[in-house]
């Protein structure tokens, strides 16, 4: 799953505006492989590409056991959510924060194929919807464009930003499903994964400066976002 993540991002800022803003929650959905990519780059955790290995990616993620484990999974939630907090001393924003980090190894399990632990070694978990492309996809582009429309309904400002952010999601995410499939592992898979999680997120924070949340009533707050 890849834009399917920051699904759980729009879904938290929609919820409330004390949570965090939507630039840190893209962040958090996608903090898992954030650190997954860089651990790739030095060595401590591996892939490798075996074309075939499911229908939708080559991708066999044989050697993940601390961004892709479950107690991994809970442990960066807490320390990402402990840092939202120390940021903004809001109770509800950290919450909020460490549920949308926690989400990603939900999602991953309804994907993968079985990859994911609990605790860094077996068994291996994963249920993978990567080999039922005809429901995988559906349900990605689903969450994320019911997520993203709840988020613009529960939130005022210019559509176009919005929109922006949506079609770059949209096109990022074509190009992972139909653009050419790496032939090997290696710095540069890494370097573009790390590249096109960074352009989105840049364009949340972007976002969200133009939007203020339906919460957020008064002429003081229409005319400051003008």
């Amino acid at each position: 799953m890849y834009i399917g993540h920051f699904a759980t991002a729009f879904a938290a800022r929609a919820i409330t505006d004390e949570s965090p803003r939507l630039g840190t929650l893209f962040i958090a959905a996608q903090a898992i492989d954030w650190l997954f990519f860089t651990f790739a780059i030095v060595g401590i955790e591996k892939l490798r590409i075996v074309p075939g290995i499911t229908r939708m990616n080559p991708l066999d993620l044989y050697h993940m056991p601390i961004t892709h484990s479950l107690l991994g999974t809970i442990a960066i939630a807490i320390a990402f959510g402990g840092a939202v907090y120390y940021a903004s001393r809001n109770v509800v924003a950290s919450t909020w924060a460490a549920i949308v980090v926690a989400s990603h190894w939900l999602l991953d399990l309804l994907v993968h194929r079985p990859d994911l632990t609990l605790a860094g070694t077996g068994p291996k978990l994963g249920l993978g919807l990567w080999n039922q492309p005809a429901i995988e996809m559906p349900l990605e582009l689903g969450l994320v464009l019911l997520t993203f429309i709840w988020y613009v309904k529960r939130t005022k400002g210019p559509l176009v930003p919005p929109l922006v952010l949506l079609g770059t999601m949209l096109l990022f995410q074509a190009i992972n499903w139909f653009g050419p499939q790496p032939e090997e592992a290696g710095i540069a898979i890494y370097l573009t994964a790390l590249l096109s999680f960074g352009i989105l997120t840049a364009l949340a924070f972007w976002l969200d400066e133009t939007r203020w949340h339906k919460n957020r009533v008064g002429l003081a707050v229409a005319s400051a976002r003008r």
